[in-house]
């Protein structure tokens, strides 16, 4: 029985699944190290040679095919305006740190500690300052508190940059700014996501849609953890941080992509289910998926398979999605 050189457990401290394909993971490896190398070198010059915000076109492209491991925190905090956010309040994070927090989020987020990550042999060492993170966050920003979800977000953001203070403005600039009204108690923009995902697949593939409401399986039950968590703890980890890469310059019209590419490079799979629990299962593997393995090639078609996906047209969809639910709201009153 052949060895495989990779190791038990990835580059960020999780471990592998007993039954991990690694013959899948070295094919694909054995040509994106390649890319890696390339990626980094070409990022080492742009990153010295300008300001990255100076050229956006550049920087798209250069987001797109991936931020190295060691400019991630960099990248991530100037494309995101989260570096522009701590200049204007540079001393908040230490300030929050001094309050007095509330005992019940506090109490909450301890019990979420020790379910972040348990798979991680690095995790213990990262503890103290996620609940620094979780707890500051929700002191400063009380309409949004402690959610579930935040600690794999902040707990990831963390592990990648290993600094608390910017592990913190860029969770801050996430809920804010990305993602706004995912996390509050009635999860407004959340739901109404869900929902224009789902048109979106409908568009795209309705076959998949037509055979994912036959079998009876919401798209609340499939697409909420995507969303709230950003795809952390849903996807490959190298997978969630190429789609953070994107994010974090672009939005969150990415994380509808990266959904609708899914559901499409799925398609004879989620065909092939015959009742609910299979179909659910399958959804539930996606950290297995060789498809979702491949980063590089999944990051490529994000931008392609779901075809154009204007802004405009995502806002259009929510206005209509969201008055649509008003309406059978007062209907049902």
């Amino acid at each position: 029985m052949a060895v495989s050189k990779f190791s038990d457990v990835d580059e960020y401290g999780f471990k592998r699944e007993p039954d991990f394909d690694y013959q899948s993971y070295e094919n694909i490896m054995s040509s994106y190290y390649t890319v890696l190398t390339t990626r980094s070198i070409k990022w080492q010059h742009f990153s010295k040679d300008a300001d990255i915000l100076s050229k956006p076109r550049k920087l798209k492209r250069f987001v797109r095919k991936g931020v190295p491991g060691p400019l991630r925190e960099e990248v991530w905090m100037k494309s995101s305006g989260a570096y522009r956010m701590q200049q204007k309040e540079p001393s908040l994070y230490q300030t929050l740190l001094r309050y007095e927090y509330d005992q019940e989020i506090s109490d909450q987020i301890k019990i979420d500690l020790p379910r972040t990550f348990p798979d991680n042999i690095h995790f213990d060492q990262y503890k103290l300052g996620l609940y620094n993170v979780l707890i500051t966050y929700a002191h400063h920003n009380k309409a949004v508190g402690y959610c579930q979800g935040l600690n794999y977000i902040a707990g990831l953001i963390l592990i990648v940059t290993k600094n608390e203070e910017s592990t913190f403005w860029l969770l801050k600039v996430l809920v804010e700014n990305v993602v706004p009204l995912y996390h509050t108690k009635k999860m407004e923009n959340l739901i109404t996501d869900i929902d224009v995902l789902s048109e979106l697949v409908r568009l795209r593939v309705p076959d998949v849609h037509k055979h994912i409401a036959d079998l009876g399986l919401p798209w609340p039950v499939i697409a909420t953890k995507w969303l709230i968590c950003l795809y952390a703890e849903v996807v490959p980890t190298e997978t969630a941080l190429r789609i953070w890469d994107c994010v974090f310059l672009e939005g969150n019209k990415i994380l509808l992509r990266a959904g609708v590419s899914i559901v499409m490079q799925l398609r004879q799979e989620i065909l092939a289910t015959d009742d609910i629990s299979t179909l659910i299962g399958l959804f539930r593997a996606l950290e297995k998926n060789p498809i979702l393995m491949d980063c590089h090639k999944f990051v490529k078609s994000i931008f392609k398979l779901p075809g154009t996906l204007k802004r405009a047209q995502i806002d259009r969809l929510r206005r209509e999605i969201y008055e649509q639910r008003i309406a059978s709201k007062q209907k049902d009153s």
